[in-house]
């Protein structure tokens, strides 16, 4: 099986319905991405395929092949993947830091598909989990990125 992972071509020796999270763990040695549930539902495992999120714990690999997959490692290869860590740097997100790649990988997600989200957008969206509570952090944080003031993010 072929992957493409974060533009490199990968020839991988797995089974088809192995998830990716543990293919880019344990064949590919990304570790950034992280195993938090097993279920979908927290978040710590998000990757893009084809620069869509995707929660790779429950993403077979026979269903990729020939999609682009990118993963926090590259995460800074784009000018907005370079403003979110800085703004996750500035504002101190990280306490643990266990989820914090998965909730960079959502926040790209969120902002590439909407540069100025209001403060309801960024709730909704903004689904993966945080065992710290770090979410008014991020929610500064993103709205840092997309230069939009908390009041001015409540009025929209």
């Amino acid at each position: 099986m072929e992957l493409i992972v974060n533009g490199v071509k990968h020839q991988l020796d797995v089974t088809p319905d192995t998830p990716l999270l543990w293919v880019l763990r344990d064949n590919l040695e990304l570790t950034g991405t992280k195993y938090g549930c097993g279920l979908a539902q927290c978040g710590a495992c998000t990757v893009f395929v084809d620069s869509k999120s995707m929660r790779s714990c429950v993403t077979p690999v026979g269903t990729l092949e020939g999609k682009k997959i990118t993963t926090i490692e590259t995460i800074e290869e784009d000018d907005l993947g370079k403003k979110l860590v800085a703004a996750w740097v500035k504002h101190q997100v990280p306490q643990c830091g266990y989820c914090q790649s998965g909730q960079v990988m959502a926040a790209a997600d969120l902002l590439k598909k909407n540069p100025r989200p209001t403060e309801k957008k960024i709730e909704a969206t903004m689904s993966n989990l945080c065992r710290c509570g770090t979410y008014n952090a991020i929610k500064a944080a993103i709205r840092d990125v997309a230069d939009i003031s908390d009041e001015k993010s409540k009025k929209d």
